[in-house]
């Protein structure tokens, strides 16, 4: 039993030491939208979809920081808004469909990430700016 101990304790060390990359880039081309979207943007997306991730706590304790940082990095390959400006209208014009699409379906911010930071939680009015926002897009094409 304490042989058990001492090796889950000497794992849970040792799985300290493996790198995570959280990092944060320079922002490139940043996203140029009106201020209402940007707050609801920054508050409840950036930190997944950006360049200005704000790091938690606990994405500093291993395994949970391989999970987080996996999912900052795989939400940045799909949406960065740090690196908006260098889409092709057309290209923006689709990602935008896709945010309200995402954001009318429930389905962003993640539930995960709403659990754990509740002031990612969309409320009538900020969905309702988001989707504006989004359907805009449309309107341009």
């Amino acid at each position: 039993m304490l042989v058990t101990a001492a090796t889950v304790v000497v794992l849970g060390l040792g799985i300290q030491l493996v790198p995570v990359d959280r990092s944060n880039p320079p922002v490139v081309a940043d996203l140029d939208a009106p201020p209402e979207v940007r707050a609801v943007l920054d508050a409840a997306c950036s930190d997944c979809h950006s360049h200005r991730t704000r790091w938690p706590w606990y994405s500093r304790v291993a395994p949970v920081s391989w999970l987080v940082a996996n999912d900052v990095r795989e939400a940045r390959e799909k949406l960065n808004f740090s690196t908006w400006g260098t889409l092709e209208p057309r290209k923006q014009w689709k990602a935008m469909e896709e945010i309200g699409e995402e954001v009318e379906e429930g389905e962003m911010p993640l539930l995960m990430y709403r659990l754990a930071h509740p002031e990612a939680r969309l409320d009538e009015h900020q969905r309702a700016t988001l989707l504006e926002w989004a359907r805009s897009g449309e309107r341009q094409r």
